[in-house]
């Protein structure tokens, strides 16, 4: 495959991608909705076209989430675990999707699984990236005790990447959840240190601090609106940044 050529006028040119599992549920309560697989392979295409180079670390809270495991009599780390194995199924599927709309790409594992992952390399990923593949990261960082947030936040770094855009159900971080509260405040912009001090949640702490200690901005925005994606890129302000 040629390497489309990144256009001089976007904002960025390698980004990390970070989806929930419960984004893929869609009004679902549980599993994987075939229309959200759509959805977000066509979004993905839309800055793969634009010759951005994307990498994507999913989450499997749609199939099981390490954090229940207690509920279920279940021991953290074998929870932990299970929920690794579930964002390995996300990414399959998410794999299949984009593949059927054209797009290239790689699903990497960190917990080895030979016969439908490649093993996670650094040098590897990046390559791919270079190649105009769109890398899916799974299983996590492959150790428990971690989330898919840290996982996002570890791939960014090691990749060089220039923003982690974290896509969810609202267009930005509030001062409190816009979902339950109508009077809630949107912030545009934040800073790391803003963040800590007011106690807003964007990813978990130590997610939070990696970014922070490397100066690798975040972008909160809606991913379920369409063409937001590629707004980013194009360097419209959708959502919120911290920086």
């Amino acid at each position: 495959m040629v390497k489309i050529e990144s256009k001089l006028n976007n904002r960025f040119n390698r980004v990390l991608l970070k989806l929930s599992g419960e984004s893929l549920m869609g009004d679902q309560n549980f599993g994987i909705d075939a229309k959200m697989l759509k959805h977000y392979s066509l979004q993905i295409k839309e800055i793969v076209e634009e010759g951005i180079e994307i990498a994507i670390v999913i989450g499997g809270g749609n199939i099981f989430r390490g954090l229940n495991a207690d509920a279920t009599g279940i021991d953290k780390v074998t929870g932990d675990y299970m929920g690794m194995l579930a964002t390995s199924i996300n990414g399959m599927a998410l794999q299949s999707a984009m593949e059927k709309e054209g797009i290239f790409t790689r699903l990497v594992s960190a917990i080895e699984m030979d016969k439908i992952a490649e093993p996670y390399i650094r040098r590897r990923a990046i390559r791919h990236l270079e190649k105009g593949r769109v890398v899916i990261f799974c299983s996590g960082t492959g150790s428990p005790y971690f989330t898919t947030d840290s996982a996002a936040a570890l791939r960014a770094n090691e990749i060089n990447a220039d923003v982690i855009l974290k896509g969810t159900r609202v267009d930005g971080i509030y001062n409190s959840d816009p979902l339950k509260n109508p009077d809630a405040v949107k912030y545009d912009e934040l800073s790391f240190a803003t963040v800590f001090s007011e106690g807003l949640k964007v990813m978990d702490m130590t997610a939070f601090t990696l970014c922070k200690e490397n100066n690798l901005p975040i972008i909160v925005f809606d991913i379920n609106k369409p063409g937001n994606l590629l707004k980013i890129i194009k360097g419209e302000k959708i959502g919120t940044m911290v920086r």
